[in-house]
């Protein structure tokens, strides 16, 4: 081979290393749509906000392992903030709630994942989506065949990855976000509305 030809194949090769290492944030659904997903297309919806503070916060915290936002060694959670005002997304028919939906946000490997949870008003899992994320490998986390594993959890349903969850082989810290985000959503639900 030529200098010429190792050099060209050394520039190739450098190029397509350095695109299949970079990680992009991907949009698969707006909100407005994810609700009608895990809602349902004709829900009326009405949203309650409110501010975790004081025991309640303290409480909540207590339960998820003393944070809102879950770190794990290797991911990217210093770009993922705790927020304590949370939108409760009712679907209602006929003037009674049916459902509710919450959005929610934890850390992947490479960037923050987007949610949105949807519990029964008992506070069983009715549906997760995936809004968006930002990873190189993560979009098996958003497939039908993973998220469908939390439907019908609830706080006393064992949720660990790699024993009750199976887990997304090469998105392990992805997997763990999620099963954190589904965690933490049912019990800000139950603390705030059924008093468990």
């Amino acid at each position: 081979m030529s200098r010429r030809t190792i050099v060209w194949l050394v520039a190739v090769f450098t190029m397509i290393f350095a695109f299949t290492s970079v990680s992009y944030a991907v949009t698969l659904l707006k909100p407005g749509k994810a609700l009608k997903q895990v809602l349902g297309k004709k829900a009326e919806i009405v949203v309650e906000t409110h501010r975790l503070k004081g025991e309640l916060l303290d409480r909540i915290k207590g339960k998820l392992g003393g944070a809102l936002v879950q770190f794990q060694e290797g991911s990217e959670s210093a770009k993922v903030r705790s927020k304590t005002k949370i939108d409760f997304h009712f679907a209602t028919k006929d003037g009674k709630k049916t459902a509710v939906a919450i959005f929610d946000e934890q850390s992947g490997k490479w960037g923050p994942v987007k949610y949105l949870i949807g519990l029964n008003l008992d506070g069983s899992v009715k549906r997760v989506v995936v809004l968006s994320y930002s990873e190189k490998r993560g979009r098996p986390i958003a497939r039908k065949s993973f998220l469908g594993q939390y439907k019908g959890k609830n706080s006393k349903s064992e949720m660990t990855v790699g024993k009750d969850i199976t887990g997304i082989s090469g998105a392990t810290i992805s997997s763990k976000a999620t099963t954190f985000a589904v965690n933490k959503v049912i019990v800000i639900y139950e603390e705030v509305y059924l008093n468990k």
